[in-house]
This record gives structure tokens, sequence and C-alpha cells, in this order.
């Protein structure tokens, strides 16, 4: 079998996997979100942290929920990671650096799971169980509680409430991404994945010495990490490691685990608003982007200049020989156009173009489909977006989902897609003209370039992968990634919020025959047209220095 007719038939699998889990899960997402009914394990949740998940919130107290618990989560896991010294389970780590220990904290807490560390040569079993697989949960449940509100916003009319905030967290935990994971981990234990708390031991006899490794719960970190669409790797290989992801199965199984809930959260979309064929223009929008980069990747990795590309089957360079060409792509596509950030092949090591793929994939906003939620929310913003260039060219006050797009809430949308672009770009540009961060660039010229406009793309828009090549294990990264992290993950939370509030204060629009009908495939085209040609005039100009430049060069 050819290595391209594998890859093909992987994608096909895959497909057939997530459109079978589509209908189930997105219907059972709308019914944990819209029931009133509590479990009793969730009612002992609140009795102890004194919440009333009864208690409806506008926007400003849902807001001020999303904070404080997550501003709580980076203090709690920052204070872990410089007390680990103390903890029991260290396998003898000492603490973890200030400036390493914000970053982390700022990663984990904001589903970006950036990590500038080497993770079985830093954290113990108490921080990586008790610290980071927590927070996997609990930003993945943070992101589709923000989504939903905003879903509730477009459904619910004469009223500024969003439900409560901490119902939603606690339910998205516990009925949702709990079930999954645990399931998850089986299928991954029983494909090879360790699951232990031993400690370092040494694995064969080298000239330059023994080889260390240290075990641990890595199959239940996996599993969240990918169905939260985390992507904090137990390992520094993080999914090209064989304890993390042992077969071509199981690295198929991780790509669905990672695409399953943002595609689904589609339906759910369609359920809660009342219209199904609603959800099914914003699938159909996310679907298109993720098969065409899917082959645009799968193109620019199998072409073949020379012999020795034509013996491997591909651009082999980087990648794991039990994955080969066509998964390797499907997963750095699939994993860079959500929030998950997990690898399992270098991405600084595909071609000039398959880069600035993966690149383009994350400037994107992630939004095809997206991270847990804010794939979501971040399409149904681009959506407005659209709505409102059709209304222009018709000379209409354009309408979605029969609220009117005002002054107020195009303002709303036009904050959301500025804020990330901004936080890279400037970062990027102060990294390159300061004399100390270039040194950690292991590559001059264009692909120099790439690495830092990868690692700054990849913080802001809370992505998480890295792009190798760049040290980022410095004062400079650590602080200016880890800000790009917290301010690309939260200022666009107030917007969705604040645009979910006004829309739930408005009285519903009764469509009429010039309104736009967004169930349709003209507007699914629309939606497609404006998030490309918005993110092409956006960074068309860094990539050009970066990407595009190596890639006409090679």
């Amino acid at each position: 079998m050819s290595p391209v007719l594998a890859g093909v038939l992987q994608l096909l699998a895959l497909i057939a996997a997530l459109a079978l889990a589509y209908v189930p899960l997105g219907d059972y997402m709308a019914k944990v979100y819209s029931s009133d009914k509590h479990w009793r394990v969730e009612k002992w949740i609140y009795k102890g942290i004194g919440a009333n998940p009864n208690t409806e919130m506008r926007w400003p107290a849902y807001l001020r929920g999303v904070l404080a618990f997550s501003a709580v989560s980076v203090l709690f896991l920052y204070l872990l990671q410089r007390l680990q010294g103390h903890l029991p389970g260290s396998l003898g780590f000492s603490a973890i650096d200030p400036d390493q220990a914000f970053n982390t904290a700022a990663s984990f807490v904001t589903n970006t799971n950036w990590q500038s560390y080497y993770g079985e040569q830093a954290m113990g079993h108490v921080v990586q169980t008790g610290g980071l697989a927590v927070q996997n949960f609990v930003s993945a449940a943070v992101g589709i509680a923000v989504a939903v509100a905003l879903v509730r916003g477009f459904s619910r009319s004469r009223t500024g409430e969003l439900g409560n905030f901490w119902a939603d967290l606690v339910r998205g935990t516990i009925r949702i991404l709990l079930p999954l994971s645990v399931v998850a981990a089986i299928v991954l234990v029983a494909c090879g994945a360790i699951q232990n708390f031993s400690g370092i031991h040494s694995v064969g006899q080298f000239m330059s010495g023994s080889q260390q490794w240290n075990g641990g719960a890595v199959a239940s970190q996996e599993a969240i990490k990918e169905v939260g669409t985390n992507g904090g790797g137990y390992f520094n290989a993080n999914s090209a490691h064989p304890f993390e992801n042992p077969t071509p199965f199981s690295n198929l199984f991780e790509i669905f685990l990672l695409l399953v809930i943002p595609f689904a959260l589609t339906r759910t979309f369609g359920r809660m608003v009342g219209s199904l064929k609603q959800g099914y223009a914003i699938l159909a929008t996310m679907a298109t982007i993720w098969l065409g980069f899917i082959a645009l990747m799968m193109w620019t990795e199998f072409a073949h200049h020379g012999p020795a590309f034509q013996i491997a089957g591909g651009a082999m360079e980087g990648k794991e020989n039990r994955f080969g060409v066509g998964a390797s792509s499907i997963f750095a596509v699939s994993t860079t156009l959500t929030s998950t950030g997990a690898v399992n092949s270098f991405h600084s090591s595909f071609t000039g173009l398959g880069g600035g793929i993966t690149i383009l994939s994350m400037q994107l906003g992630e939004i095809a489909p997206g991270g847990t939620g804010s794939g979501l929310y971040g399409m149904l913003i681009m959506a407005i977006i659209a709505v409102f260039i059709a209304g222009l060219m018709v000379g209409r006050t354009p309408e979605y989902l029969g609220k009117k797009i005002g002054t107020r809430e195009i303002k709303f949308a036009a904050c959301y897609i500025l804020i990330t672009p901004a936080l890279v770009l400037v970062f990027t540009a102060a990294a390159m003209a300061l004399p100390t961060p270039g040194h950690s660039m292991t590559n001059s010229g264009a692909h120099g370039f790439s690495e830092i406009l990868y690692a700054y793309s990849s913080g802001a828009n809370n992505n998480g992968s890295a792009f190798a090549g760049l040290n980022a294990d410095t004062q400079w990264f650590n602080s200016t990634i880890g800000i790009a992290m917290l301010l690309g993950r939260f200022l666009p939370m107030v917007f969705v919020l604040a645009l979910a509030g006004s829309l739930a204060e408005q009285k519903p629009v009764p469509a009429t025959a010039g309104t736009l009908r967004t169930e349709k495939p003209l507007f699914t085209g629309l939606l497609v047209g404006a998030i490309l040609i918005i993110t092409g005039l956006t960074y068309f100009p860094a990539l050009a220095l970066g990407p595009l430049a190596e890639g006409l060069a090679s």
C-alpha cells in the first residue's frame, strides 16, 4: 500500500468515527447544559465551594466567576511547582524556577499547555497529577462554559441572564470530560500507554551511560490532554513518545479525541438555538477548512524532490516511522486547528510550506474546529462578522439567528478578532528587535523567524505546540509568552460574554424575505471566505518573512 493511500484511508476512517459520535455526543451535551437537575456529587461540590447553582448570572457576574476561578487556579499551580521539592512523589526534582513556574501555571490554566521544560526531567507525580492534570479538566470546562453562555445569548430574549458559571463548570467536568477521559484512558492502556507511579529507572547501557526514564499516570493524562484539547505531554517528545502514543491505532484514536468535542459542539449549538441546520452550517465551515488544510499539508509533505524523499515516501525528517507522513500530516493540522498543541512529529522539520500551514492554522484563531468551547465561540464571532459584511453589501441591518447585529455587537466582535493578532505581531516584533531573545534561535534567516512567530502564535492562540529549535526556557520567553497566553485567553472572553449579554437582552426579530439565510451553503462559503481573507490580510506580511520565504527558496 502506498503511503498516500494509507494516509487517505486513515483520514476516511477518522471522518467516519467523528460522524458516528456527532449526533449522540452533541445531543448529550445540549441536555447537560439545559437540565435543571443536579447530580448528588455536584451538590457536594456546590456546597463545598459555597455556590448556588440555581442563581442566574448576568454577563459581568459570569465573567467574574471565570476570572476569579482562573486566578485562583494560576496561584495554586504556581505554588505547587515552587513547593515541589518538599512534596512527596517529587522523584527528587527540585522546585521550578519562578519564571518557568509562572509560564507553566499560565499555560495550563489557559488551556494552552505550552511547555518550556522537559516533562520527564522536571515534574514529579504530584505536580503532574494534582496540578497539571486537574487543570486539563477545568480549563477545558471553562472554555465550554463560555461557549454555552454565548449560545444562550442567541437563544434567550429580553433577559441579560446567561446561566450559572459554577454549574456550567462542574457539569462540563463531571458529566462530559471525566467520563470520556476514563474510557479514553482505558483504550490507551490497552494500546500500550503506561499508567503507574513508578520512580526513575535505567533503560539499557550506552557508551555515554544509561538511558533513564520515569513512569507516571501517562494514559490518564494523555486522555484528558486530547479530550480537553490541552496538549501538554507527560514526556518532552509529547505524542511522538511510545509511552504516550504507542501504535498507529492509538495515534488515530488520539486525533479522534481532540476533534470529537469541538465538532460535536456544533450539534449542541443547533439544539440549543432550536435549529439543527444552523449547527450544520457551522459544522460545514469547520470541516471545509479542516479538510482543505489537511489536503494542502499532505500535498506539501508528500511532494517528492529528489531520490531521498522518493525512497522515504515523503518528507520523513522529524516524523515517526510508525506513523508516516499521512498520519503525521493529519495530526499536525488537527492539533493546530484546535487548541490542542499535542504533536506526534516536529513541525520545525516539516517542509517550509508545511510549517507555514501549521502556523496559519493557529493564526486562523483555532476555529476549525478549534478548542473545547473556544472553537465554537470563535466561529460564532466570525459568523457575526460575515453577517455584517453581507449586510453592508445589500444595505440592510445584519441579523443572525433573529438578533440584530448593531454597533454595539460589531464592536465586541471586532475587538475579539483584533486582540490575538496584536499580541502575536507585537511580541514577535519585540523579540526580533531586541538583541537577547534572538540568541534562543537555533536557526537564522526565514526559519529562525518562523521559530519565534510560531511561539507567539502558539501562545496567544492558546495552542501550546512548539516549532522546535527555539530555546524558550529564558526569562524573556517564559514571561512574554506567559503574558500572551493570559491575555490571549481571557481578554477575548470578556468580549464574548459582553456580546452574549447584549444578545440575550434583545427581542427576536422575525425573518423576512430580505433576511440572509445563514443555514444555507451560500453563507458557509461567505464565512469560509471571510475567515481566510481576514486572517490573510492580518498575517500575510509576517508569513511572507518566514515560512513563505523558506518554502519558495527550497
